[in-house]
C-alpha cells in the first residue's frame, strides 16, 4: 500500500504536469482533472460528460477511446490530426493529438478511466522533416570544398560530390556506375588505408586523421591529398567508409615557394657575411702581393740570373698575379666600389656578350638560339655588372657542354608585366640535386683545381640581388640547365649604386 505522503506527491506531480489529464467514470462523467486541463477547458469541467466537452458528441461513439477501454479492459492509444502554427513562420504545421486512455481497477472491476493527452508531429510531418534533413545533408556534401567519397565494404561508390569530380576528373555518373574505391589509389594503398582505419593508432578505431596520400586522376596525374576518413558502423558491423579528400596541390606549391624564399634569404645573409670577410681578406693580401710582384720584377730586370732561377722567379710572378686576380674578384664580390645604374637595353647587352664569345674556339661547335623580345623595355642596371653576369653564365654553359651542344638565350616580360625575364639554357649534362643547392655559395666549384675560384656564380647572385632581382636555376641530369634572372622594371637600390636617369 502506498503511504499518504507518496500519494500526496503523486497528486502534486499530476497536477503540476503541463499535459491534459483527467479521470472519467464508467458513465463518461469527468471526475477529476489537473490544473493544466482546467486552464485549457475551463475550471468548471468536473461533473460534465467528456464526449460533450472534448469531442462535441451527444453520446460516445464507437471510436471513443474511453468506451473502447471499458469494453476491452485494456489501455487504448488513439490519435487525431490537428493544425498548429509554426513558430516564426506564417504556415501551419500538421500535428496529432495522441490520447492514452487506461483503466483504473477497483476489486477487479473498472472503477474509472484515466486519460492523458499530448501533441506530436504527424507521420506526414515527420516524413517531411526527414526529407528536408536528407536534402540539407545532401546539399552540404555536394557543396563541400573537399572531395567527399563514400563506398560500401565491397568498394562500390555510394557518394561522390562535386569536389571529388574536380579532383579525380571522373563524372559522378562514372564513379557511381562503374568505379571501385580502389581505382583511385596506387598499389595496395586502399588496403593500407583500411588497415589504419581499423587500428587505434591513427585517430581512434574507425577513424583516420590527416593522412597524406596520392590519388590517381582520370588522366593519370598523381594528386597529393590530405585524407580524413571513418568507417560507418551498423551496430558492430562495418557497412561503409567515407573519406574527405583535401587537394594539397596549392598548399604544396605555396610551401615550396616559401621554402625557396627562405633559402634565398639565408643565401643573402651568407653572401653579406662572406662579402665583409672577403673585403677584409682582400685588403690584407693586396699589400704583400704587391711587394712580392714588385721585388720579383726587380730581380728579373736588375740581375743577370741563370735561366733556372729566372724560370723560378717567373713562376713566382705568375702565381702572384694569379693571387692578385683572385683578390680582385674578392673585392668585386665584396662590392667595395660604387657603380653607376642607367637605363639599358638588355637585348643589346646579351648580343654584345655573344659577339665577344661566339668566335672563340669553345663556341665553334655550339649552336646558338637567340629569342629576344623586340618589345623588351629598358631596365635600370649597371651594365658592366650585367655584362659580367651574362658572360659568366654563358661561359659556364659552354664549358658544361664541353664545346658541343645547343645554347638558348631568351628575354621577355613576366605575366604581371613588372619584371624582365632572362633565361639562359644549355643542353649540358645537368647539375645533380646535391650540387645545385650549393651552386651560388662563395668558393663552391665543381671545376678542376686551379681552373676556378668558386666566386663566379656567387658574384652573379650578388649582382642580381643588388639590382632587386632574383636568380634561380633548374636542371635535369642528362638534359641540361636553365638559369632564370628576374629584374624589376622599377629600380630598387640595394647595393650602394648610384642611379642616373
Amino acid at each position: 500500500m502506498r503511504s499518504e505522503i507518496e500519494k500526496e506527491y503523486l497528486l502534486k506531480a499530476v497536477d503540476a504536469s503541463n499535459r491534459i489529464f483527467f479521470i472519467i467514470s464508467p458513465d463518461f462523467q469527468i471526475l477529476a482533472t489537473n490544473r493544466y486541463t482546467k486552464e485549457k477547458h475551463g475550471f468548471n469541467i468536473v461533473g460534465k460528460k467528456c464526449h460533450q466537452l472534448l469531442c462535441e458528441w451527444e453520446s460516445p461513439g464507437e471510436n471513443c477511446p474511453a468506451k473502447q477501454v471499458l469494453k476491452s479492459d485494456r489501455p487504448v492509444l488513439s490519435e487525431r490530426p490537428i493544425l498548429r502554427e509554426k513558430e516564426n513562420t506564417l504556415s501551419n504545421q500538421k500535428w496529432s493529438t495522441c490520447r492514452y486512455s487506461y483503466p483504473i481497477f477497483s476489486e477487479d472491476k473498472i472503477d474509472a478511466v484515466a486519460v492523458l493527452e499530448f501533441d506530436t508531429p504527424s507521420r506526414e510531418e515527420m516524413e517531411e522533416d526527414l526529407r528536408r534533413a536528407n536534402s540539407l545533408l545532401k546539399n552540404l556534401i555536394l557543396s563541400s570544398v573537399d572531395g567527399v567519397i563514400a563506398a560500401d565494404m565491397t568498394g562500390k561508390i555510394l557518394i561522390f560530390n562535386d569536389a571529388a569530380v574536380e579532383i579525380s576528373g571522373y563524372s559522378a555518373k562514372e564513379a557511381l556506375d562503374s568505379l571501385d574505391i580502389r581505382d583511385f589509389y596506387q598499389g595496395d594503398t586502399a588496403r593500407d588505408i583500411m588497415r589504419r582505419l581499423r587500428s587505434d593508432d591513427y585517430g581512434g578505431k574507425g577513424k583516420l586523421k590527416s593522412f597524406q596520400v596520392d590519388v590517381i586522376k582520370k588522366n593519370g596525374d598523381i594528386i597529393p591529398i590530405r585524407l580524413n576518413a571513418s568507417i560507418v558502423y551498423k551496430g558492430d558491423k562495418e557497412v561503409a567508409s567515407i573519406g574527405f579528400f583535401h587537394d594539397l596541390r596549392e598548399e604544396l606549391r605555396i610551401k615550396g615557394e616559401l621554402e625557396k624564399t627562405q633559402i634565398q634569404l639565408l643565401q643573402a645573409e651568407k653572401m653579406s657575411s662572406l662579402g665583409k670577410l672577403s673585403a677584409g681578406v682582400a685588403h690584407q693580401l693586396n699589400n704583400p702581393l704587391g711587394g712580392i710582384t714588385l721585388y720579383t720584377k726587380f730581380l728579373l730586370e736588375d740581375y743577370d740570373l741563370e735561366q733556372s732561377a729566372k724560370d723560378d722567379l717567373n713562376r713566382i710572378l705568375q702565381e702572384a698575379e694569379r693571387c692578385r686576380d683572385t683578390v680582385k674578384e674578392l673585392l668585386e664580390f665584396a662590392r667595395q666600389t660604387s657603380h653607376l645604374v642607367k637605363l639599358h637595353n638588355l637585348n643589346e647587352a646579351i648580343s654584345r656578350t655573344m659577339f665577344l664569345l661566339e668566335n672563340q674556339t669553345l663556341f665553334q661547335n655550339i649552336s646558338i638560339e637567340k629569342k629576344l623580345s623586340e618589345s623588351l623595355p629598358l631596365v635600370h642596371v649597371d651594365i658592366q655588372q650585367m655584362n659580367h653576369v651574362f658572360m659568366n653564365i654563358i661561359l659556364n654553359a659552354a664549358q658544361a657542354m664541353d664545346g658541343k651542344g645547343h645554347l638558348r638565350l631568351s628575354t621577355g616580360l613576366s605575366e604581371d608585366g613588372n619584371k624582365v625575364i632572362i633565361e639562359i639554357s644549355d643542353t649540358g649534362p645537368g647539375i645533380p640535386d646535391h650540387v645545385i643547392k650549393h651552386i651560388f655559395e662563395p668558393f663552391f666549384t665543381t671545376k678542376e683545381e686551379g681552373k676556378g675560384t668558386g666566386l663566379g656564380l656567387s658574384m652573379v647572385y650578388s649582382i642580381v640581388q643588388d639590382h632587386g632581382g632574383v636568380i634561380t636555376v633548374k636542371s635535369c641530369v642528362g638534359e641540361g640547365t636553365t638559369f632564370r634572372i628576374e629584374l624589376p622594371l622599377e629600380y630598387q637600390n640595394r647595393g650602394g649604386t648610384e642611379c642616373e636617369e
